[in-house]
């Protein structure tokens, strides 16, 4: 079991392939996860993206796009390690700045994707 197992979703009133846009620029990923090197092992298009993961951290990390409703549920998952042995309190630290950090990230992604849809209201027309 990995020592570092984080899990997100968020919903964003956009179609997936919108979504999937924001994580296609291998430069986005340095500014979403700085301290990680990611290499994409499976590219899903619309559905998203499989990376392995070293740096900080070593294992593996996705991005699943799914389809809802007028939307998209974007679900995030990191399994990964310390490249060295870690005391419970980091890996109990780092646990949640990792599920803070991946919160914050799709938070933004939805105010900057939705642009400005008030809550309740359709998307605008594409």
């Amino acid at each position: 079991m990995p020592q570092v197992d984080v899990v997100d979703e968020t919903f964003i009133v956009v179609p997936p392939k919108v979504v999937a846009a924001a994580f296609a620029d291998p430069a986005a990923w340095r500014g979403y996860w700085p301290d990680l090197k990611l290499e994409v092992y499976a590219d899903r298009g619309a559905e998203g993206l499989r990376w392995t993961v070293g740096g900080a951290l070593v294992g593996t990390m996705e991005v699943w796009l799914e389809a809802v409703l007028d939307g998209t549920v974007v679900h995030y998952f990191l399994r990964a390690d310390f490249p060295q042995p870690a005391q419970p309190k980091a890996v109990r630290k780092e646990i949640t700045a990792r599920q803070l950090a991946a919160k914050a990230l799709a938070l933004r992604l939805k105010a900057v994707l939705e642009d400005g849809r008030a809550p309740g209201c359709a998307p605008a027309p594409a």
